[in-house]
């Protein structure tokens, strides 16, 4: 039903618009007691047994209720968390945040591609600010349905920021979100900020993850597991180069892959089903690589079992998806989650 009315009504409204109208509607269900309630136990049902806690050889540092997340991009600003705990997601990755509030690129800025199970986007990091997405972790965690959600804040640099002044950017990101989240992820890979990617060379990372780590851990008191995202467009001695670092700053592990802009589609990054042979093969050199010293977050082309079995195959302990969630629809990440928590 939801794929007939995707291909036959949602095609027809703007990306951007659509994204913006089903968060809506999610956040909105996520708050009426009995219907989300009902939704929980159908659409939103996952494994009896959760992934095991760090303590006890899981990959976070608490039971994480299933292996499929929510990656960055879709809830930017942290609104519509308890709606994608309801409908099965496992954990959710809000962002990404960045010290100051920014607009974003103009429109358009999002694309489909439904041929290829695809997105493409040229958001450039559109949300209301780190200040504002903590309050929001704040609230959100005073309840105890809040509390109870895995959630992780991915952490940009704002466009106005040059590259020199990085470090204290997103040291100012961490300090206001740490509190709240579970785990944090540095994103120095999105195309679609000027320059960002640069900061992937390990001389350029290591200053930003060690303060990073810093601010963190100070502000919320404890260690907070601390990741690098990737671009599936490094080559492989530098995803090497990514994994050294991570080992030598002991860090949690690396989100591996970003979107890609090695497409001819216009501009942005691609998202979706292209990316699935890129993203195994970076999961696959970074558990070489890794060894069993890190967490990798596999992410890109998941959309069926299969899929998600490849992925966890090649090395990853834990999976995100965002495009497959678009095509697919709020019973998707439920009905994987389930399927994954059978042996």
């Amino acid at each position: 039903m939801y794929r007939l009315l995707f291909r036959t009504l949602a095609v027809r409204v703007d990306p951007e618009r659509a994204h913006l109208l089903a968060l809506g509607l999610i956040r909105t269900v996520s708050r009426v007691p009995v219907l989300s309630d009902a939704v929980r136990a159908t659409l939103g049902r996952r494994p009896d047994v959760p992934v095991p806690a760090a303590a006890d050889g899981g990959p976070l540092a608490r039971p994480v209720p299933g292996v499929l997340g929510l990656a960055a991009g879709m809830d930017k600003d942290a609104d519509t968390v308890l709606g994608m705990d309801m409908i099965g997601f496992g954990f959710v990755e809000v962002g990404t945040v960045t010290a100051r509030p920014q607009p974003g690129n103009e429109r358009p800025r999002l694309w489909r591609h439904v041929e290829l199970g695809a997105l493409r986007n040229r958001m450039g990091f559109n949300n209301r600010g780190a200040t504002a997405a903590g309050e929001q972790l704040r609230r959100l965690r005073r309840s105890r349905r809040g509390r109870s959600v895995v959630v992780g804040a991915n952490i940009g640099k704002s466009k106005v920021t040059p590259l020199d002044g990085a470090v204290a950017d997103y040291e100012t990101s961490a300090r206001e979100v740490a509190r709240w989240a579970d785990y944090l992820v540095v994103n120095v890979s999105s195309p679609n900020t000027p320059g960002l990617r640069d900061l992937q060379a390990v001389d350029s990372l290591r200053p930003i993850l060690a303060a990073v780590r810093r601010a963190a851990d100070e502000s919320a008191g404890r260690a907070v597991p601390l990741f690098v995202k990737i671009a599936p467009d490094l080559s492989d001695d530098d995803v090497d180069a990514v994994a050294d670092l991570a080992l030598e700053l002991g860090l949690a592990g690396v989100v591996a892959t970003n979107t890609t802009v090695n497409h001819d589609l216009g501009p942005g990054g691609l998202s979706g089903s292209p990316l699935r042979e890129r993203s195994l093969a970076v999961v696959s050199r970074l558990r070489g690589r890794l060894g069993e010293r890190g967490t990798i977050i596999g992410v890109g082309g998941i959309s069926t079992e299969a899929d998600a079995r490849a992925m966890i195959a090649a090395g990853a302990d834990l999976l995100q998806a965002y495009s497959a969630f678009v095509y697919e629809g709020p019973a998707w990440p439920g009905r994987i989650n389930r399927a994954l928590g059978r042996r």
